[in-house]
């Protein structure tokens, strides 16, 4: 990681603070090619923190260092990047846009205090953004829009405002106005709304500052009213809008001042010109990133409790409190291993000291509750992949540690004498399956020695073996993540092959029906010698298995009985037409014949079996499909596309309501085969432009068509 640092130009030593009042943490949002790891780029060039920015296309960026960023040409993780600006520390989380990548952005979100959506003036923004600004209005979350590409010969800054207005709602105001260049194309300024005053960048960064020309005025005399009115409306000095409507020239400090304070609370939602290419605007946006956004003292800390649940007093942001953090990142690099990214809420990390590593909660994931002792080695600052090392981590910093045992993301980090546990944040479920095989045995021992690495680090990934398929599922959340999934197991040395996803059907028999089981067979020495009549009866879904025993006078030793039954519940679980297991059945043994030297249990229990077989052929063996129960979250104008797919998909709806979680959204219920969602995270993805999730349940098995049934009996038996 070292050489990737030199590579990367990084200069100078990590920034260091002693206070969390100088730490600044700001997730990155937005949708994909909005230019979020650009600005991030731009803004450690214009602070010295590296020495020219790199270029996404050419994967010389800080932030997208890993292989797959610099393959796909776009974000697929979370990175880190601090910088120093007039003495504060900012820590910029630069998180994916792609919408498979939402876990990464559920990890930025837990370890910043406020969130910048980067919002571009040429494509606008996804659905998938106005739904995160939601999520985070219901949190609280103070944010800012950095409106960006404004270079760009289709750039319309005004529009995209307006666009910010209409998705975001209210309180979302320009503070500065984009000035443009003698050709009346090109943006060489901003214009400050509150301060009056241009920010000429024709000479270069940083700007000139002076007074507008008089053909400004117009413009920025409107822009700064509504401005204005905006901030006032959120002051806590209720004096102000009389002073302010009575004609009074409310004083630029007062302005600032208030607005900070309405930024830091999430009421009030600046918008700021940016572009990246030219430095237009950057300073303006570090100012408001330093001066508006909260520090880590002022944002609540999430709950916590003690290893068994018990609760605990609330933690304030307090170097000098009890060590609590939290790994929110972890990745395996192969030059030193594990490496995790850490928010610290409370205490200071420090070097050499031993701490307790906990996780629980997460089993259903691939994640076993642990706890472990551990000791600190180093700690570091990361920059991207560059790891810079520091002398301690105080409470609202972030830093990284590397080479730990146990820690996975989502674990915590606590004091030895006093293990603490922080209440994990939610993560969506993966819904897209697939199905992976390893080429030979070497590659069966390393993918499973990659998998548990990346299962480690990527709580959105889940992996099943399904006992009934017995095929290895990667439960990812879409097709780009898989494709990175498998990128990064194929890069660990691993041979392997995707093949179609099969979803565990069941048998069982539609109607009554009788069987005959004969097992005689004498080649010398003991023979075999068994034979059992059935009746098989089927049963209402969901009643499972029921023996009953009938044999009249001892034509079947009492002692048989039960291995009659072995044989039936063995050939039940391997399937008969099919290879699925056979459910819901009624066997009474009422007949059967026995000889007392040539009979044995194995010789019932294959008769058993047989007599099942036989009743299968004569009778009518249905196969049975899991259906789900499906809640759809969409935005309403695409209730009609969601629903009309249903019918395509066997599905029935079972209605439909406001979603009360906020927004135009509504929330589909419907019933639908599981057969029939095995790519439905990416069909409803398409059909709802990625605003769309959906959440799955198990409700009953049903009959499987039979034009369908049959096609499975002909795979099954050409197989």
């Amino acid at each position: 990681m070292a050489q990737k640092g030199q590579e990367k130009g990084v200069t100078g030593p990590a920034p260091v603070v002693d206070a969390p009042g100088r730490v600044r943490n700001v997730v990155l949002v937005g949708h994909s090619g909005a230019g979020k790891t650009t600005l991030v780029e731009a803004l450690l060039a214009a602070t010295g923190t590296i020495p020219r920015a790199g270029v996404v296309t050419e994967g010389t960026t800080v932030c997208d260092h890993d292989p797959a960023a610099v393959k796909q040409q776009r974000s697929v993780s979370l990175a880190c990047a601090p910088l120093m600006h007039e003495g504060i520390k900012v820590n910029l989380l630069d998180s994916p846009g792609y919408a498979d990548f939402v876990g990464e952005l559920r990890a930025g979100l837990r370890a910043a205090d406020a969130a910048l959506f980067v919002v571009s003036s040429v494509d606008g923004m996804d659905a998938a953004t106005a739904t995160l600004w939601e999520e985070c209005a219901s949190v609280g979350m103070p944010r800012a829009v950095a409106v960006t590409r404004l270079d760009h010969q289709r750039a319309d800054f005004d529009e995209t405002v307006a666009l910010c207005q209409r998705v975001f709602g209210d309180n979302v105001l320009p503070l500065y106005l984009p000035m443009l260049g003698d050709d009346g194309e090109s943006t060489v300024g901003l214009m400050g709304l509150i301060t009056k005053r241009v920010f000429d960048y024709t000479d270069g960064y940083p700007p000139a500052v002076r007074d507008p020309d008089p053909e400004h005025l117009p413009a920025i005399e409107e822009a700064r009213n509504e401005l204005i009115e905006g901030i006032i409306a959120e002051s806590e000095d209720e004096t102000l809008m009389d002073r302010y409507l009575g004609g009074e020239d409310i004083e630029v400090e007062v302005l600032i001042a208030d607005l900070e304070k309405a930024v830091a609370r999430g009421h009030f939602y600046p918008v700021v010109p940016v572009c990246a290419e030219t430095k237009v605007g950057l300073d303006a946006l570090l100012e408001l990133l330093t001066a508006a956004f909260p520090t880590p003292e002022e944002h609540d800390l999430p709950a916590v409790t003690h290893i068994d649940g018990s609760p605990q007093p609330p933690l304030t942001c307090d170097p000098n409190g009890p060590l609590v953090a939290e790994v929110v990142k972890t990745t395996i690099d192969r030059h030193v291993g594990r490496v995790s990214l850490v928010r610290v809420f409370s205490g200071t990390l420090r070097p050499e000291a031993v701490v307790h590593v906990s996780g629980h909660g997460m089993e259903e994931r691939g994640h076993p509750d642990h706890d472990a002792d551990e000791r600190i080695a180093h700690i570091y600052s990361p920059l991207g992949a560059t790891l810079r090392e520091v002398p301690a981590a105080i409470a609202g910093d972030i830093c990284a540690i590397t080479k730990s045992g146990s820690a996975e993301t989502g674990d915590t980090i606590s004091a030895k004498e006093q293990p603490l546990l922080v209440e994990p944040w939610e993560m969506p479920e993966p819904l897209l399956p697939v199905a992976i095989v390893a080429k030979s045995r070497a590659d069966e021992d390393a993918m499973a020695k990659n998998l548990a690495r990346l299962v480690a680090g990527d709580p959105t990934m889940r992996l099943e073996r399904n006992p009934e398929t017995h095929q290895l599922v990667l439960w990812c959340m879409g097709e780009a993540h898989a494709d990175v999934v498998l990128d990064r197991l194929r890069a660990g040395g691993v041979e392997l092959e995707t093949e179609p996803v099969r979803v565990a059907l069941r048998e069982t028999f539609g109607t009554e029906s009788s069987g005959h089981g004969r097992h005689v067979k004498q080649s010398g020495g003991h023979g075999q010698y068994a034979v059992c009549d059935i009746k098989v009866e089927p049963l209402p879904r969901g009643s499972g298995f029921e023996f009953v025993d009938k044999i009249v006078g001892g034509v079947v030793p009492h002692n048989y009985i039960p291995s009659v039954e072995k044989g039936v519940r063995a050939q039940m679980e391997r399937g008969i037409v099919a290879g699925y297991p056979v459910v819901d059945l009624r066997i009474t043994l009422f007949d059967g014949k026995a000889h007392s030297v040539d009979s044995s249990d194995a010789a019932f229990q294959t008769a058993g079996s047989m007599a099942l077989k036989d009743a299968a052929e004569k009778g009518q063996l249905t196969l049975l499909e899991p259906v789900d129960e499906i809640v759809i979250r969409v935005p309403d104008s695409f209730v009609g596309a969601v629903m009309s797919d249903m019918s395509g998909r066997r599905g029935r709806v079972l209605g439909t309501e406001p979603d009360q979680s906020g927004g135009e959204r509504t929330l589909v219920r419907a019933e639908v085969p599981a057969t029939e969602l095995v790519r439905y995270a990416v069909e409803l993805r398409s059909m709802t432009s990625g605003s769309g999730t959906f959440t799955r349940t198990f409700a009953r098995h049903e009959p499987m068509p039979s034009h369908l049934a049959e096609q499975v009996k002909k795979e099954h038996a050409s197989s």
